[in-house]
């Protein structure tokens, strides 16, 4: 059911390094880092285990307001991510990313995001190709 989940970070560097650091004994490295210009508002870093990042932590010029929390479950299918976006936004929730397709995160990777009733984000995204 969940894909991956992340923290807003008040300093990126520091928090980067301080995860780096305490994930290593874990077996959890660094795995990706997205730029502010690639998701258009705030860098990210992504840490996992085999390459794959399930721990993400990043910053925004919104701040916390941004999502304090962000949680991701995975969809089946792409047809999954937007039934939970129309869900969602009919259930009062508030547009933080339209379904569509994030190339920065890889090539099938597509997801849509909303803000829950207390300002968390909240994603569903499908990693299929079609």
């Amino acid at each position: 059911m969940l894909d991956h989940v992340g923290l807003h970070v008040s300093g990126y560097e520091r928090s980067r390094d301080f995860y780096r650091r305490v994930l290593a004994p874990l077996g959890g490295t660094l795995v990706m880092e997205v730029t502010e210009e690639q998701t258009g508002d705030g860098a990210h870093a992504g840490f996992g285990i085999n390459g794959r990042p399930y721990f993400w932590i990043g910053t925004s010029s919104r701040g916390a307001s941004a999502g304090p929390v962000h949680i991701a479950f995975t969809a089946g299918s792409r047809e999954a991510v937007d039934a939970f976006y129309r869900a969602a936004m009919e259930a009062g929730a508030k547009n933080n990313g339209e379904p569509g397709l994030r190339p920065h995160y890889h090539e099938h990777y597509y997801g849509a995001f909303v803000l829950d009733p207390d300002g968390h984000n909240i994603e569903a995204v499908c990693h299929q190709p079609t």
